[in-house]
């Protein structure tokens, strides 16, 4: 027996109505990379996972040897995370570019730059043996994503022993530098856009490499940039928004305050590792 025209209708709406709604996935590094399905992030390589996770900051510990963390000597970093729920250690991690934990090290002038990878011992403690250049203030980064949770972006700032210099005399005066820059075996030029960034705005920075033959991923992106503001209260972790392997690449940030931002780029070419630094006066919005 056929329905009636109006009951067959309600009884449609009625199905659609009852039918879930369709999960959309995205990506944990890059919350901005959705998809209808499951998959692999265009730009990073991590999986998608369903929804959009709620970012949760977890507890992180730093303890150094020698506790009077030296200057030109050997020095070991621990690192040790906790839940934000439990307080229990972290143990478990993902693989993010190809490592489980990234680490970024710059000194208060800007002059000094690293960007390495500490090992995970059992319990997950993660450790690093480095060596600081010189006395002084230093800021890091530390890059990692426990199991279970969301990627983690957790700085801190610390201090050599016996450098007694209020902060504040410490923040360079940077002068802007946008010019090009040499490499290893890469030559870097930077073009902005805007042309003068604007704090909180989106500022596209175009980099165009030369030679760009044998240019190659590095740790799992065509390029990684690190941002730090003069006085190391704002550091940056991004990569390249558009990147296909050639000359040209584009890093979409968000630069939070008006300030000058020292702008490390990674890029990799015929197996070696182009870092160079540009220096970006950001501006306030008028």
């Amino acid at each position: 027996m056929r329905l009636p025209l109006a009951i067959a209708a309600a009884t449609a709406l009625v199905m659609v109505a009852q039918q879930p709604p369709a999960i959309e996935f995205s990506c944990p590094m890059d919350p901005e990379v959705r998809s209808k399905g499951p998959g692999k992030c265009p730009r990073c390589g991590m999986t998608l996972v369903p929804g959009i996770p709620e970012p949760n900051e977890y507890g992180m510990r730093v303890t150094f040897t020698p506790a009077k963390v030296p200057a030109g000597q050997p020095l070991t970093l621990e690192f040790r995370l906790s839940d934000p729920k439990t307080g229990k250690a972290v143990t478990g991690f993902e693989v993010v570019h190809e490592k489980l934990f990234h680490l970024f090290l710059v000194s208060q002038d800007l002059g000094w730059f690293q960007h390495v990878h500490p090992e995970l011992e059992p319990g997950g403690v993660f450790r690093l043996q480095t060596q600081l250049p010189k006395p002084g203030v230093y800021r890091l980064l530390a890059d990692c994503y426990p199991k279970g949770g969301t990627p983690q972006l957790l700085p801190r700032t610390f201090t050599t022993a016996g450098y007694i210099q209020p902060l504040e005399a410490g923040i360079p005066k940077l002068q802007p530098d946008l010019s090009p820059k040499h490499g290893e075996n890469l030559d870097v030029e930077l073009t902005l856009d805007p042309v003068t960034p604007i704090a909180g705005k989106k500022t596209m920075l175009f980099f165009h490499l030369t030679p760009a033959d044998g240019l190659e991923p590095y740790l799992g992106a065509w390029g990684h940039m690190m941002a730090a503001s003069a006085d190391l209260v704002d550091t940056i972790h991004e990569h390249p928004f558009i990147a296909e392997g050639g000359p040209q690449m584009q890093f979409n940030v968000f630069f939070p305050r008006p300030a000058i931002y020292r702008v490390w780029v990674q890029f990799q070419r015929r197996g070696v590792v182009n870092t160079v630094s540009f220096t970006v006066p950001v501006s306030r919005l008028q």
